[in-house]
């Protein structure tokens, strides 16, 4: 699909005449809201170069020092606009979408392309396939029959996470906790941190609800004990950050906001699958009244306390999180709708205080990220635009059909045996006689083309 430049558009008056200031947005009125979402999600697109001549499909521009964003947060952006397609109705995106994460499948259909080995953690490849049970999740277009399916590339990620190579193996107290990375040529393959099992567990829950196997939610049950167990969820649910091997103690007690809504999420579908066992409603509680307290302390806006009053120390990663905070409470929502007048309120008055943000850039609605701050901060940025996106479709998700399963209408095909037995660094192929031949070549016509240089700087 291709897309116009916002500034030919509005020469050709074809955009609404609110484009050229401030995001104005009545939050009482769904049309309103909708119309403001789809100017916030055309404003995160102007930051991909993906469908465009000489970028590569999928991701932002990056990593860092080449761009401000890691491989992770392309499969991010892509979650976001499939939550806002499905809630919103719009349809626009969709070739991009599919086009995108297709290609960053991998050669093993998992999520895994070779480029990305020196960073890739288990989180980031989770990311992915939030992406790829989302498309299921959401009645997606499937792709072609001869492509990996949406429902078995979340699959491969959640079968590939399992095995004992991706963890802790050693009869420790971090036993059977899922490393940081995916390599342990990585740094951070000793550190046993709450989002990338948050993720696992979010992903079993998930995938027990839309496939009806209870394989996956006991693994998901298995991970939050885990994760209790060592700590890492406080007695008060505050969510902490990690720990080091050996013994998993010394906790880094820094919170984020997406680990603490990816872990209430879960506990949502697991409420949900079990027919609102009164365990999970508990956990659920729990977590809701931790995230009010940490992470909206501030007159109900959402805040990163870990990173934040401004200027903050937030780097790109962490100013994405709270969008993803509001979208999986709404979906919490969904599964519990108990949560409904709690949190509906809170949930708008973030969403104002975000859009009250949205006054930067040439175009004049532009996202910042210090919500609390009550104007715009100068920032600009995919992840920012992906926050306010976020809690605008937060706003109309839970009026809209929760997620799909394969017997309400799910008809992404799965793979239970999907993705590979054990994970190994990509070996490059050898090098043929014909490489050898080539790089000699091209060595004696770079020494020739220097002699011929030298010899005509050296005319007088």
């Amino acid at each position: 699909m291709t897309r116009l430049p916002t500034t030919l558009l509005a020469a050709c008056g074809l955009l609404a005449s609110r484009v050229f200031g401030a995001l104005d947005i009545n939050l009482d009125d769904p049309e309103s809201i909708k119309a403001g979402a789809a100017l916030v999600a055309q404003d995160l697109l102007s930051f991909y170069h993906g469908d465009e001549p000489g970028w590569v499909p999928g991701i932002l521009p990056g990593p860092p020092p080449d761009g401000d964003y890691y491989w992770w947060q392309g499969g991010a952006m892509w979650g976001a606009l499939l939550d806002y397609r499905h809630t919103m109705g719009d349809k626009t995106y969709d070739d991009i979408i599919s086009t995108a994460m297709l290609f960053q499948v991998g050669p093993n259909n998992d999520f895994m392309p070779p480029n990305w080995t020196a960073s890739m953690g288990n989180d980031d490849q989770a990311f992915w396939a939030y992406a790829g049970l989302l498309a299921a999740e959401t009645g997606f277009t499937n792709p072609p029959a001869d492509q990996p399916q949406w429902l078995a590339l979340a699959q491969a990620v959640f079968n590939e996470q399992t095995h004992l190579d991706r963890r802790v193996d050693d009869n420790s107290n971090c036993e059977w906790g899922l490393r940081w990375q995916v390599y342990r040529t990585n740094n951070g393959f000793d550190y046993i941190n709450t989002v990338a099992n948050a993720c696992y567990f979010n992903m079993g829950a998930r995938l027990a609800r839309y496939t009806s196997n209870t394989t996956y939610g006991d693994l998901a049950e298995k991970t939050w004990d885990l994760i209790w167990r060592l700590g890492y969820i406080s007695k008060e649910y505050d969510v902490y950050d990690g720990a080091h091997l050996p013994d998993c103690t010394g906790i880094n007690k820094a919170q984020f906001s997406y680990n603490a809504a990816m872990l209430m999420q879960g506990c949502a579908y697991m409420y949900n699958l079990t027919n609102g066992n009164a365990t999970w409603k508990g956990r659920i509680d729990g977590m809701s009244e931790g995230i009010q307290r940490v992470f909206f302390a501030q007159n109900d806006v959402a805040f990163e306390p870990s990173c934040e009053p401004p200027p903050g120390s937030c780097n790109s990663d962490m100013q994405s999180y709270r969008g993803f905070m509001h979208r999986w409470i709404a979906n919490s929502i969904q599964m519990a709708p108990y949560l409904y007048d709690e949190w509906m309120p809170i949930l708008k008055k973030s969403a104002a205080a975000g859009v009250k943000q949205c006054t930067g850039g040439a175009n004049g609605r532009m996202c910042g990220f210090h919500w609390t701050s009550g104007q715009y901060d100068g920032l600009t940025g995919a992840g920012l635009q992906m926050n306010v996106l976020g809690a605008l479709t937060a706003l109309i998700m839970p009026s809209v059909p929760p997620p799909l399963t394969n017997t309400t209408g799910g008809t992404s095909k799965g793979d239970p045996n999907a993705g590979q037995d054990k994970t190994e660094l990509p070996t490059p192929p050898p090098i043929t006689t014909g490489d050898k031949a080539g790089a000699s070549i091209l060595t004696i016509l770079i020494i020739t083309g220097a002699l011929s240089a030298f010899a005509w700087m050296s005319l007088d």
